[in-house]
């Protein structure tokens, strides 16, 4: 099925190499986000494609684990990262896989998000509130807006009011200095704070 639900959809985007919200390296807002940071933070990638923040958050110090559910994309981050950085890239479904609960300090989002449909957001949400530490974080970029179709699929205010706000506190929410132009003005940086 050639559904964003499904692994065969983004699958066939990394093979032909149709990968337009991959960066090729780390936002910049991450990088001063890190320079802030304790060390020693146990962080999850989830949808982590190419795998660039990977290893930018190894050499800040933190144990990662990344994940994603296209065979491509996990061999490319593989390739990308080499095989002692590639071997904290796994194969599997973010909302499936064996992950231990409450074993994460940060998660973080870039293009996850917005990539998964509507109707998983809910799931989305509950999974991050099961793998977060009771006050651990969900941070990153989220694409905001109003519109319905993708992917990219928009957080619109009602979503957020709906979604995140029962179980995150929004600690952060900032325009991007040096914005992605596939997403433009409507990526921002957000922190979440899990609620306990």
């Amino acid at each position: 099925m050639d559904h964003p639900a499904e692994p065969q959809f983004w699958e066939q985007r990394y093979v032909a190499g149709t990968i337009p919200w991959d960066l090729g390296g780390v936002p910049p807002r991450l990088t001063e986000f890190l320079a802030t940071q304790p060390r020693d933070l146990r962080v999850l990638i989830p949808g982590c494609g190419g795998g660039h923040e990977v290893a930018v958050f190894h050499r800040a110090g933190h144990h990662v684990t990344a994940i994603d559910f296209a065979p491509a994309a996990v061999a490319q981050a593989r390739t990308n990262l080499g095989p002692e950085l590639g071997a904290h890239v796994v194969l599997g479904d973010f909302f499936a896989h064996p992950l231990a609960d409450a074993s994460f300090d940060l998660v973080y989002e870039r293009t996850f998000f917005c990539a998964i449909p509507p109707r998983l957001r809910a799931a989305y949400i509950q999974r991050m509130t099961q793998l977060l530490k009771p006050d651990g974080a969900l941070l990153g970029l989220f694409f905001l807006g109003d519109e319905r179709d993708g992917p990219p699929y928009q957080l619109n205010a009602s979503d957020h009011e709906a979604l995140f706000a029962p179980r995150f506190l929004l600690a952060n929410d900032e325009p991007v200095a040096q914005p992605f132009p596939l997403f433009g003005a409507k990526e921002r940086w957000r922190e979440y704070r899990l609620k306990r």
